[in-house]
């Protein structure tokens, strides 16, 4: 499961798509806000060698599989709301 592409709607909520072609538009405020201010999202960019996100030059990042599967729970959370 790599990730393919990325793109930050507001704030701490991105649009994902993975190699599967699956999109899932998620908030990853709860993943990673410890981690990323907010000003610093802007910084989010795929690692071209292992396709991860990352953010701050490396200093910060998600494995794929960890994103999917975060992102999957939070859009399940959703729509049962």
């Amino acid at each position: 499961m790599k990730l393919k592409q990325i793109e930050q709607i507001e704030g701490y909520r991105f649009t994902l798509t993975f190699e599967s072609g699956e999109v899932i538009q998620t908030d990853l405020k709860d993943l990673i806000s410890s981690f990323v201010a907010e000003d610093a999202l802007q910084t989010a960019r795929i690692d071209p060698d292992w396709a991860c996100l990352e953010f701050n030059q490396g200093f910060a990042d998600i494995e794929p599989k960890t994103l999917y599967r975060y992102a999957c729970e939070a859009s399940h959370h959703q729509q049962a709301a």
